[in-house]
């Protein structure tokens, strides 16, 4: 995968001792969401403490962080921008002090009527802090005229459109919310006496949690004193994500109910049923073409082998002294093994193509370490169509397919052959109704109208 940026994670614990710790290492299980901030909100009941950065997890909290954050419940967030830019002021999660009790939310996702809704609060007296679409929804919770505070939030939900999956924090619970569409993964897990809730299943096994089950598409989960407590939103037609399963998910996840593990090797599979070519070895780039690439040559009965070892080591500040193009930029993260390529037919596996730019250089190093032939197979049909649902895609104009034949894309990358997983063959691979994806990136088909979105930055 190139140039592609996840989205957000989000964490919540209730009744647990040690609050901080458990959603630190939640965040930890969810760094590859989002790797740009983030923040823990935390409360005992009487003392409400909060910490965020900008930063990797453990660059923003320190131990002594951790020894002040008291509390046996709060919500924590790890952040890419995909509405608002990156900068402190956009740290989640966003709080606020309404009514002598502090509140406070974190989101996962992309609001396509945001602009609407921020113009009409400005002309209504709204004041913003930030330039996140999040704290739209604050301000419609505390605007809506409705009398308990769970009617506020039912309320001002009802008037979003998009992708949002939310954690709320109070001083006496916390609410996981979905969409109605279901867009975005979050869960439901059990933790000794209490509960936690987390974008993907993969946080819980870090803190010895149980994985109870996936929040509904509309559900509104409060989670108190008194338990477990659901109110739904109306239903609207379900919208999963499916590039959850074939990039953004940890492969030892459970999303939407189902392993992320055994769906990349479905899609695998799949692709070796339909891939015309023939080949000595399949290899993946990865790390995250390896689960697929391990069902393509399993289904192919052909050698899998790493051809392509991944350099763990390279920071996200990592300079180019010496020079300027990409091509160090991308042999310094991923470097082939001409042992093992010299003279092969080659099969890459690759989970998807973006724009383009970087699988031509990794080609091209291929190339160099000796590979004689090199055929690429992606576990997804061609990106033509930007997302405003939560992933970062770049415009229509970027992307490399959106104008673009595969014969094209063939011959820019410099391979001797390019072959696409059919839409059908993604569909069937993951173990869900097909009519429960969004698959709007590869069809052009958007679920929810895009309204006013403009830009990530259009709050600027």
């Amino acid at each position: 995968m190139e140039s592609l940026r996840e989205e957000c994670g989000l964490v919540g614990v209730y009744n647990h001792k040690n609050a901080a710790e458990v959603l630190y290492l939640g965040l930890f299980s969810l760094q590859h969401r989002g790797q740009e901030s983030a923040g823990i909100v935390i409360s005992d009941g009487r003392r409400v403490s909060f910490k965020k950065g900008m930063g990797l997890v453990w660059e923003v909290f320190s131990s002594e962080d951790l020894k002040q954050l008291k509390g046996n419940f709060g919500i924590a967030h790890v952040r890419y921008s995909t509405t608002g830019s990156s900068s402190e002021k956009n740290v989640q999660p966003f709080l606020i002090e309404y009514k002598g009790k502090t509140l406070a939310i974190a989101h996962n996702g992309n609001l396509v009527n945001s602009y609407s809704l921020r113009k009409k609060l400005e002309e209504k007296g709204a004041i913003f802090q930030t330039t996140l679409d999040t704290e739209i929804i604050m301000h419609l919770i505390v605007r809506s005229n409705k009398k308990s505070f769970h009617e506020k939030v039912k309320d001002a939900l009802s008037k979003l459109k998009g992708a949002f999956s939310l954690l709320i924090f109070t001083e006496d619970c916390i609410i996981a919310v979905k969409d109605p569409w279901g867009f975005r993964p979050l869960c439901l897990g059990k933790i000794n006496d209490g509960y936690i809730v987390a974008s993907e299943s993969c946080a819980f096994d870090l803190v010895g949690a149980e994985y109870v089950r996936e929040i509904e598409p509309g559900e509104i989960l409060t989670i108190s004193k008194d338990g477990l407590r659901s109110d739904f939103l109306p239903r609207r037609k379900v919208s999963h994500c499916i590039f959850e399963f074939i990039y953004f998910s940890r492969p030892d996840s459970k999303i939407f109910g189902q392993s992320v593990y055994l769906a990349r090797k479905k899609l695998g599979e799949k692709l070796a049923e339909e891939f015309p070519y023939e080949g000595d070895i399949v290899i993946p780039i990865p790390d995250s073409g390896n689960i697929a690439a391990l069902g393509f040559a399993e289904r192919k009965g052909i050698p899998f082998e790493m051809g392509i070892v991944r350099n763990h080591y390279v920071g996200r500040t990592f300079i180019q002294p010496f020079q300027k193009s990409r091509e160090i930029g991308v042999k310094v993260k991923l470097n082939p093994v001409s042992e093992v390529l010299k003279g092969k037919k080659v099969i890459v596996v690759e989970d998807s193509i973006v724009r383009g730019t970087t699988s031509r250089i990794r080609i091209k190093n291929l190339r160099d370490a000796g590979a004689r032939k090199i055929y690429m197979g992606v576990s997804c049909p061609p990106i033509r169509f930007p997302c405003f649902y939560g992933i970062d895609f770049p415009s229509k104009k970027e992307l490399a397919a959106s104008e673009r034949s595969i014969e094209e894309i063939k011959e820019r990358i410099g391979l001797d052959g390019l072959y696409y997983l059919s839409l059908e063959g993604m569909l069937s691979s993951i173990g869900l109704p097909e009519k429960n994806f969004c698959t709007a990136c590869f069809t052009g088909d958007y679920r929810v109208k895009v309204e006013s979105f403009l830009s990530k930055e259009q709050f600027e």
